[in-house]
């Protein structure tokens, strides 16, 4: 009876942990932090709050008033579920994600590079890819091997072309980008502070790419290879040299015969098959590209682990792993089992990124109020939400949303935001005099705030109210998804009565005001 009975627990404990979501195992992990460290989080933020932030984070605007109204009259007890899959499922998510990982990607750089990464597809070919949830797997694979076979993924060779065969440079930024690891640090020696690393890696995965060459076809850049050369010898800081072959952290050697030093292989068109598309680049039998993609991209340990990193930064402001693309052994997680079973539940999931990004969202951490418990200052406990900084494309996007009524981030100081704007990912934010200064003084932002006139745009919608605690409850609901305090109610109305003769300047002042605000500025 006894063997019964314990083979039953067994059993019912296998069942249960089987059962257990994903959201329900984050929750787990975090709660067990806490409970070891006798900490108690902060409260769960309350709906509005909640629309707020999750409409940031997945589509990159705070809600329209409409939208925040529906939401919080909507009466079934799993109403956030419901709202952060339809938010998973609009166009604009697609749209929000290709911006996010166009800077996580490509990193921030001039108008003239944006321009040319719109044009070429690039980032056509990022909404797509989430918008279809695309598994990362694949995305990646498509990125470095950069040999489209249909139109619609025509944009993915952009990260190779715009790195202009530099091909240190493209090591440089693979490695963090798709792998969460830095290796600049081995260019000249193993790595000094992290011993996994190697000169090796660096010079390996440099090999693996420096055989192409940007060319420009009528089907839209391409990166050519050569089947041949790309042989060379690094040294480190003492003399010591050895050959650059393929090969790259946590993968297996890549075997290629290496030619004798006196010889000198010809490239002959028997080395090469030729594209399935016509007029493209002929493609190497032993393609290095290709080597990398399928033997050591492909099921790599950690694609699955930068991903879910970088994915839980994003949404909660600082990933498991901190800084996101150091995930080596200066830098352990804070929460190792749970980043090692999100790992393999992304691997599983084959790299579903909505489902990931979702788990997430619904998790206890996720929801928690901003206001930081008291005496609990370690951020990677996830005992309060970490506020965030808006990217210059998210801040631009809510201005319009806000004051335009309009969902886009089509504003032509975008660029300039850009400059002024955290990049994604940042572990700290510092906010400079310069940066501060610019949304007092820049002329197309405070032209783009009062010309902002039409019908359907904030003010004259607060002038069609009847009384300014209308309008100023107007302006905070669309701004913040709450209504103003009292404090707030009265100072701003006392300086509204005080400019009655010239309502509609006073309004875009207040609108002005607002929208500079710290708490506009974060999601929180």
């Amino acid at each position: 009876m006894l063997r019964f009975l314990v083979s039953l627990l067994i059993i019912s404990a296998c069942v249960s942990l089987q059962a257990e979501t994903v959201t329900e195992a984050i929750n787990r992990h975090i709660s067990a932090r806490w409970a070891k460290q006798q900490i108690t989080p902060t409260d769960t933020v309350d709906d509005a709050s909640f629309a707020r932030r999750i409409h940031l984070s997945l589509i990159g605007r705070p809600p329209f008033v409409s939208e925040l109204d529906t939401f919080l009259a909507d009466g079934r007890a799993d109403k956030r579920e419901h709202l952060v899959q339809h938010l998973l499922s609009s166009d604009a998510y697609a749209v929000h994600m290709a911006q996010l990982f166009d800077s996580v990607l490509m990193g921030r750089r001039g108008a003239g590079e944006y321009k040319k990464r719109k044009d070429q597809g690039w980032l056509t070919y990022l909404q797509r890819q989430f918008k279809e949830n695309v598994s990362w797997e694949t995305t990646a694979q498509e990125i470095l091997l950069a040999r489209p076979t249909t139109a619609s993924r025509k944009g993915s060779t952009w990260f190779l072309f715009e790195r202009k065969d530099e091909h240190q440079v493209i090591a440089e930024a693979i490695a963090p980008a798709f792998f969460g690891i830095r290796i600049e640090c081995a260019q000249c020696h193993d790595h000094p502070l992290v011993d996994e690393i190697k000169q090796a890696h660096y010079w390996g995965l440099t090999a693996f790419f420096n055989r192409g060459k940007n060319q420009n076809t009528k089907q839209g850049p391409q990166i050519q290879e050569s089947a041949i050369g790309g042989f060379s010898d690094f040294s480190d800081l003492i003399g010591n040299t050895q050959p650059n072959e393929l090969v790259f952290f946590k993968a297996d050697k890549v075997d290629e015969a290496r030619p004798k030093k006196d010889d000198k292989p010809e490239d002959k068109a028997e080395l090469y098959r030729d594209s399935e598309i016509e007029g493209l680049p002929r493609v190497p039998l032993f393609s290095r590209r290709a080597a990398f993609v399928d033997q050591v991209l492909t099921g790599h340990p950690l694609l699955a682990t930068a991903m879910v990193n970088k994915l839980w930064a994003i949404m909660l402001g600082r990933g498991l792993v901190d800084p996101v693309d150091e995930i080596d052994s200066l830098h352990p997680p804070s929460h190792p089992q749970l980043l090692e079973y999100l790992s393999q539940q992304f691997r599983d999931s084959n790299y579903d990124v909505k489902a990931l990004i979702k788990a997430i969202a619904l998790s206890t951490p996720y929801q928690l109020s901003s206001n930081q418990p008291a005496e609990i200052y370690d951020p990677a406990t996830f005992a309060w939400f970490q506020p965030q900084p808006l990217t210059a494309e998210v801040m631009v996007q809510s201005l319009n949303s806000v004051v335009r009524h309009v969902p886009n981030n089509e504003l032509g100081v975008l660029n300039q935001f850009r400059r002024h704007f955290p990049e994604v990912l940042q572990s700290e934010t510092n906010t400079g005099l310069d940066d501060a200064m610019f949304l007092s003084n820049n002329a197309e932002f405070n032209q783009f705030l009062n010309e902002s006139n039409a019908p359907e745009h904030l003010v004259p919608s607060m002038l069609k109210l009847d009384s300014n605690e209308q309008r100023i409850s107007l302006l905070f609901r669309s701004a913040f998804s709450r209504l103003p305090d009292a404090d707030e109610l009265t100072e701003i109305n006392s300086y509204l009565n005080q400019r009655q003769d010239d309502l509609t300047a006073a309004l875009h002042q207040v609108v002005w005001a607002v929208v500079t605000s710290a708490e506009f500025r974060f999601n929180h």
